[in-house]
């Protein structure tokens, strides 16, 4: 099971069975219940985690204790790679926001198995380049566009990733969707009731249906405005 997931997870595909084995045996899975932190922000960088099953965000807290969620993490998804490179702390915190489980590859094994096997870290080199391309989005959202923009890209994107028929199912809370596009509950339903008004989207509880690509983008690309 945990050979198959890794093999399976973008980091890794296309390595050869045996490299599989290899992280198979070097990885730890670890459970962990709603809630349950995963680690601190400046916490030692251990090492780095897939997430086999479940959901993960990772967070920071300013000084006045808002939280500002800066990834939502589902099944195949990698996160805290880059302090396996630096050799660094933790740069955020890590919250299992439902029952999940991951695979915890510790940083000295993964280095001495990447000493052998170099073909490792260029697999993960092309997918950190992808979330640093991700992020560097979402930093440009957050700063440029105003909060109806950065949900009408967060709904085209979610659509895009998962290759849906213009129909989505948020994958968390509107809560955390709120924080996570640098907003508060109140004013996302505010936005999605506007949305819907337009004839841009339906919203019944975390299902959301696409009505009008077209001008969900100009939305996004900060061509429109809600009225």
């Amino acid at each position: 099971m945990k050979t198959n997931h890794i093999a399976n997870n973008s980091l890794f595909r296309g390595l050869p069975e045996s490299d599989h084995e290899e992280l198979a045996r070097i990885g730890v899975k670890q459970d962990f219940l709603r809630g349950e932190i995963i680690f601190h922000e400046g916490e030692d960088g251990a090492g780095f985690y897939l997430v086999q099953s479940g959901m993960v965000k990772i967070y920071k807290i300013s000084f006045d204790g808002k939280e500002q969620i800066l990834h939502i993490l589902g099944p195949g998804e990698p996160f805290a790679e880059v302090a396996l490179f630096a050799g660094s702390a933790y740069p955020a915190n890590a919250m299992a926001i439902e029952k999940s489980s991951v695979i915890f590859f510790p940083r000295q094994a993964f280095s001495d198995l990447i000493s052998t096997q170099p073909s490792l870290a260029l697999n993960m080199l092309g997918t950190l380049s992808l979330r640093l391309r991700q992020f560097a989005h979402m930093v440009e959202a957050l700063s440029l566009k105003e909060v109806p923009g950065r949900l009408a890209a967060y709904i085209l994107l979610e659509n895009e990733k998962h290759q849906k028929n213009n129909e989505i199912k948020l994958p968390i809370a509107k809560s955390q969707l709120a924080s996570l596009l640098g907003t508060i509950p109140e004013t996302l339903s505010r936005i999605l009731a506007k949305m819907t008004k337009q004839g841009l989207i339906t919203a019944t509880g975390s299902m959301i249906s696409i009505l009008d690509m077209e001008g969900l983008q100009d939305l996004a690309d900060g061509e429109t405005r809600l009225s």
